[in-house]
């Protein structure tokens, strides 16, 4: 059994452990067990108690370590003023990658008993199933289709644009500092979004057929995302930065390593180099499938921590920790299905990568993604109490 460490400080004990200083700690925390909003609902509806229906009742129910950080602006939207929570959505909401500034209002396109097709905060037209609404939606049309189009887009990513920092910034700021929670500033990467405004198919295309395009859309991002950074790090205390990428599919990534490197890398390299300028050491990246040959490449441009670790992809976290050491932090990676599948499932999956990762450092159990509504209450339960066990600690009543 493996028990945790002395306790410390919020925040020193979330970076000790990305630093691997913390052997056997075991972290139980409320960013990497994120959940869909209709999970709780559903857990309550089920007979599980009502107090989870809160972000804030749902982490102290089941016990989790505060980690989430600067939600309030991601890649500079101020997310206060889309008037609505992007935490806790409500049915149907999409945002969809909104780096802009001013949003596109959403609105309703059409619907009937089935779908609904809406326009979205970025821009993008999909259509949502009303019986499934945070299910991935069916996209049918992007903001960017060529020069003209995204000339007129990129004026709305302006870093300078006053409307992207929220009211009362020095006291928010104020606040922030003083509060024992790791912050976290969000920012958008470049193949995430780019695909997002363009559409897959048509991104791609445009990596051989119009290479300036997409150098320009990326050189963009690297303005806007650099200049809210050095605001945000300018005031506020800042432990580690998210990119969203999204860019690989079951067996590998979306376009080649080489493309990678050259079209991402140098860009990834500018604010790396920033960040780390302004201490900042911890760099998660967030992107779905299997991102072995991915990896390398982030490691190289100073990115050090991937999220989620997508079993059903092939990604191996065991082989990682043996091959990169403690210069690799790990997130997830706990087999969705397994929650699925029973406790005796569960257990095996837990304990067959738990204990190892986290006594070799650097490792933040939790679902290899979101947790959705069809994994049982009580093996979310067993999960957790599972994680207790490793840490040596009291269980939560089964």
């Amino acid at each position: 059994m493996i028990k945790s460490s002395t306790p410390m400080p919020n925040r020193e004990r979330f970076l000790a452990i990305c630093r691997g200083d913390r052997p056997g700690d075991v972290p139980m925390d409320d960013y990497f067990n994120r959940y869909w909003s209709e999970t709780p609902e559903v857990w309550v509806q089920k007979g599980a108690p009502k107090e989870i229906l809160t972000a804030e009742g749902f982490r102290e129910y089941f016990q989790l370590d505060r980690i989430r950080g600067l939600q309030e602006i991601v890649a500079g939207v101020n997310r206060a003023d889309l008037k609505e929570d992007p935490s806790q959505p409500g049915p149907g909401h999409y945002i969809i990658t909104p780096p802009i500034v001013p949003v596109f209002e959403r609105k309703i396109i059409r619907e009937d008993e089935r779908h609904r097709v809406e326009l979205t905060h970025g821009g993008v037209t999909v259509e949502v199933s009303k019986s499934h609404p945070l299910a991935m939606p069916k996209f049918v049309d992007h903001p960017v289709k060529d020069w003209a189009t995204w000339k007129e887009y990129k004026k709305r990513l302006d870093p300078d644009t006053p409307a992207r920092w929220p009211a009362g910034w020095d006291a928010y700021v104020e606040q922030r500092n003083r509060d024992d929670v790791p912050t976290l500033l969000l920012l958008s990467g470049f193949f995430g979004v780019l695909r997002e405004w363009a559409g897959m198919e048509r991104l791609l295309y445009w990596f051989y057929d119009d290479p300036g395009l997409v150098e320009d859309m990326m050189e963009q991002v690297l303005y806007m995302v650099l200049g809210v950074a050095k605001r945000a790090l300018k005031d506020l205390r800042i432990d580690f930065v998210r990119f969203w990428e999204d860019m690989a599919y079951k067996t590998g990534p979306l376009i080649s390593p080489d493309m990678v490197r050259k079209f991402m890398g140098p860009r990834y390299k500018k604010i790396t180099d920033f960040l780390r300028s302004q201490g900042v050491e911890v760099i998660h990246i967030d992107s779905d499938g299997n991102i072995d040959e991915l990896i390398p490449i982030w490691m190289e441009y100073g990115i050090n921590f991937p999220w989620p670790l997508e079993v059903a992809a092939r990604n191996d976290g065991i082989a990682w920790r043996k091959k990169y050491g403690k210069d690799i932090i790990l997130g997830g990676h706990i087999d969705k299905r397994a929650f699925i599948k029973g406790k005796e499932a569960l257990r095996a999956e837990v304990m067959s990568k738990v204990p190892y990762l986290v006594e070799t450092g650097g490792f933040f159990p939790g679902l290899d993604h979101v947790i959705p509504p069809d994994v049982p209450f009580e093996n979310f339960v067993y999960f957790i109490n599972l994680l207790r066990e490793i840490a040596g600690r009291d269980k939560l009543p089964e």
